[in-house]
């Protein structure tokens, strides 16, 4: 695995970043999910799409797939795609459990998690490539 994978960053509008921790208590006591717009590339999202966890589930989440379709016809049509995928654990750290990274669809996705385990949300993202998990960083710009 590159050096890059393992020091990467990705940068996401801090309003976005307001609106990842809004939706996951909104959704509690479910886990919450949605997907980061933006571009590849530069690292960098340029908005979160809420979406609806199909699986009513505290300990999973699905993402709605008419929702995903409409999120990703709309980052089409602006000249952005879907670069990763946001939830929330509602108990546990924010780290990948080991059915996020079964299921993790793109190897080129961040994945961002927002735990509300403590007093305050914690967000972080990784990357999953191959059962590996590498953090990246999030840089608030």
């Amino acid at each position: 695995m590159s050096g890059a994978f393992l020091r990467g960053e990705l940068h996401v509008p801090t309003l976005a970043l307001r609106q990842m921790i809004a939706h996951a208590y909104d959704c509690y006591p479910y886990e919450a999910c949605g997907l980061l717009v933006g571009d590849a590339t530069a690292r960098r999202a340029v908005r979160f799409v809420p979406t609806t966890n199909v699986a009513a589930s505290a300990r999973i989440y699905t993402i709605d797939a008419k929702e995903h379709l409409v999120a990703e016809r709309a980052a089409e049509a602006d000249g952005l795609e879907i670069i990763g995928v946001v939830h929330s654990h509602t108990h546990s750290e924010p780290y990948p459990s080991p059915t996020d990274v079964a299921q993790a669809p793109d190897p080129e996705w961040s994945y961002i998690i927002v735990s509300l385990k403590r007093g305050l949300p914690e967000t972080r993202s990784y990357r999953l490539v191959n059962g590996t998990i590498a953090e990246e960083t999030l840089v608030p710009v």
